[in-house]
C-alpha cells in the first residue's frame, strides 16, 4: 500500500508518467476519476484530465465548425462544447478553439493545417470534415488519401483526434455521391483506430426521440443546424470524448 502512495504521488508531480506507470496503480483510481488499466482511445486528454491540468482542444472544420446557422458564435457547438466540458469536469480549465472556416473542403483544410492546429498545440483535435467534398466535386479517393495523410500528422505532434461525420440534410441527401463520404470518414476511423461522432446517426435520432422536429433542427437554409442542433451536438460531443478519453467518471454538472 505504502508502495501505490509512493507512486501516485510521483504521478501528481510528473504528468508525464502517469499512463506509462498505470500498471502499479489499483484498478479503480476513484480519486483521479479515471481508470487508468484502460486503453484510451485518446491518451493525451486522458493524460490532462487524471492531473487536473488544462485541456486544449481545436475544433477544425467548415461551416458547421464556424458555426453558420447559429444566432451567434456562442451558440456554435464549439463554443457549447466548451461550457458543457467544464460543467462535466467540475470547473477544469477547458479551451475549445473555433477553427471552423466556412465552405472548405479537404484540401483547403490541409493547407491551414499547420497553421490553425498543430501550431495551437492542443492536445485534442475534432475535424469535421466531408461535407463541402461531394459538393466540389472532390473524389472519395482522393479525399480519403489526403485525409489519411493529415490524421498522421496530427497525431505524430502528439495530438489526439476525433472525426466528426457530414451532417444529415436534404441537400446533401440529394447530392450524387455524398453517403460515399460519410462511409469514407467512418472507414478512415475503423482504419486508424479514430473515434467518429455519427453526426448523421445522431440527428435522425434527435428528430425521431422528439428531442427536435426537423424545422427546428435547421436554420432557415435547410443545410445548417440552428442553435438547439448545435447545443445536442456539443452535448454528445462532451460524452464522446470523455468516453473515449478512458472511462472518466463524469460527476453532476456545477454552475459555471
Amino acid at each position: 500500500m505504502l508502495r501505490r502512495l509512493g507512486v501516485l504521488c510521483g504521478l501528481l508531480v510528473l504528468p508525464t508518467a502517469v499512463l506509462a506507470y498505470a500498471d502499479l496503480l489499483p484498478e479503480s483510481l476513484d480519486l483521479l476519476g479515471i481508470d487508468l488499466r484502460e486503453s484510451p482511445d485518446l491518451p493525451h486528454v486522458a493524460r490532462q484530465i487524471a492531473i487536473g491540468a488544462p485541456l486544449k482542444i481545436v475544433a477544425f472544420g467548415s461551416s458547421s465548425t464556424e458555426g453558420i446557422g447559429a444566432s451567434s458564435p456562442a451558440n456554435a457547438y464549439p463554443a457549447r462544447l466548451q461550457i458543457d466540458l467544464r460543467k462535466k469536469l467540475r470547473g477544469m480549465d477547458v479551451a475549445v478553439i473555433n477553427r471552423g472556416i466556412g465552405g472548405e473542403h479537404v484540401d483547403d483544410m490541409l493547407a491551414r493545417l499547420d497553421r490553425d492546429v498543430i501550431k495551437a498545440e492542443p492536445q485534442l483535435v475534432i475535424w469535421q470534415t466531408g461535407s463541402n467534398d461531394p459538393l466540389r466535386g472532390v473524389t472519395v479517393a482522393h479525399f480519403r488519401e489526403v485525409t489519411v495523410a493529415a490524421i498522421r500528422r496530427i497525431r505524430e505532434a502528439g495530438i489526439d483526434v476525433v472525426l466528426m461525420e457530414p451532417q444529415w440534410c436534404p441537400k446533401l441527401e440529394a447530392t450524387p455521391g455524398a453517403s460515399r463520404f460519410l462511409e469514407a470518414v467512418r472507414g478512415i476511423g475503423e482504419e486508424l483506430d479514430v473515434p467518429v461522432i455519427r453526426r448523421a446517426d445522431l440527428m435522425h435520432g434527435w428528430v425521431r426521440e422528439g428531442k427536435l422536429t426537423a424545422k427546428q433542427l435547421f436554420a432557415s437554409d435547410g443545410l445548417h443546424m440552428a442553435d438547439g442542433g448545435y447545443a445536442l451536438l456539443a452535448e454528445a460531443a462532451a460524452r464522446s470524448i470523455l468516453e473515449d478519453a478512458g472511462s472518466v467518471q463524469t460527476p453532476e454538472a456545477v454552475a459555471e
